[in-house]
């Protein structure tokens, strides 16, 4: 979706401190195998603080970089990929009452790891309209994501095949007010026939917390090609993962009016060097020096948030500087496929 007159005027990251693999290792929680394999460092682990929390530290850091009203925005979405808190409760709310108010739409997006694409293609269209109160007045969105994966029924060592879990939340303002970023264009696309990768076997009710079965990406992952292998759609479906994925980042950059050739950085999912150089990098025929692999690999997987975390550290670092291309790119369950492209147009005032 080309995406005209909507700015980035703020981000949030937080982000707690790291629990090496080493440490992992240590503890029995992860292998040296797994270590030689993956290269992977480590993951931001915050103990028993709710992600909400979590949500909530980065939303008032987004807020406060740009000087935004929160009493002033018009929508409000939390993207999450675990549990927040109580059943039968939704997290947007503890942000309505500890920051922006009630005067505003507020929604949960369960998109699951690509939760801020969908959130930030939600936006753009609801900004671009604007509720009939609006008037000319300029629209600003505040996007959220945060999740704890420190929970009896995950374990953040073993979550997926060549990734490890990291706590973290992200926030992002968007705006039809001129921003430091553009948000140039944002798009999704699904391949269904790959919807059993991310579920395995398991029954569809009762669902699987209601029984206290934990989540388990790699046993599903891997009863899932096998059970590919044996009827012999395998490779038909994972190359149409990575067929779909090249078509999307085609169809986004010509959204954005730009090549691949203008792309200066590439924020992928924060996985093993592996996955990020053959599923990302080496597909696009792009160097890994322009992945923030190097960053990722020390935080973890973080949910919805890798993409926007890694943009902060672009910013922040100077690895990124006006005139710019960021070309975020990432894959969650359904199979579901994401993008976007951001231009940088001027360096936000707090990497001064």
């Amino acid at each position: 979706m080309r995406v005209p007159d909507v700015s980035i005027s703020g981000i949030g990251v937080f982000l707690p401190e790291t629990v090496s693999v080493e440490q992992a290792v240590a503890m029995g929680r992860y292998s040296l195998t797994e270590i030689d394999l993956h290269e992977l460092a480590g993951a931001a682990v915050c103990g028993d603080l709710p992600a909400p929390e979590m949500a909530l530290r980065a939303a008032r850091e987004a807020l406060e970089r740009c000087g935004q009203r929160p009493d002033e925005l018009t929508l409000l979405l939390y993207a999450d990929s675990w549990h927040q808190g109580p059943d039968g409760w939704q997290p947007q709310y503890y942000l309505q009452r500890h920051l922006v108010g009630g005067n505003l739409l507020a929604v949960e997006v369960r998109h699951g790891c690509n939760g801020m694409f969908s959130a930030m293609e939600l936006a753009a269209g609801f900004l671009r309209t604007g509720p009939p109160q609006a008037g000319d007045r300029p629209q600003a969105a505040l996007l959220v994501a945060a999740d704890n994966f420190g929970t009896p029924l995950m374990d953040r060592w073993s979550m997926g095949p060549g990734y490890v879990a990291g706590d973290g939340a992200s926030a992002v303002v968007l705006t039809t007010a001129p921003g430091f970023a553009r948000l140039l264009a944002v798009g999704s696309a699904a391949v269904p026939e790959a919807e059993e990768m991310h579920r395995g076997g398991e029954p569809l009710f009762p669902p699987g917390p209601t029984v206290g079965r934990s989540l388990d990406f790699t046993a599903r992952n891997a009863a899932f090609r096998n059970r590919a292998i044996a009827d012999g759609t395998g490779t038909a479906v994972l190359l149409r993962v990575h067929q779909r994925t090249l078509q999307l980042v085609e169809r986004t950059l010509a959204e954005a009016d730009i090549g691949i050739g203008d792309i200066t950085r590439v924020a992928y999912m924060n996985y093993s060097r592996e996955i990020v150089e053959q599923r990302c990098m080496a597909a696009l025929n792009l160097p890994m020096s322009m992945s923030t692999w190097d960053f990722g690999r020390t935080v973890g997987h973080l949910g919805a948030s890798d993409q926007i975390v890694s943009l902060d550290y672009l910013l922040r670092t100077g690895a990124l500087v006006p005139g710019d291309h960021l070309l975020m790119l990432g894959v969650g369950p359904g199979v579901t496929l994401s993008c976007a492209v951001i231009k940088i147009l001027s360096q936000p005032p707090w990497c001064g």
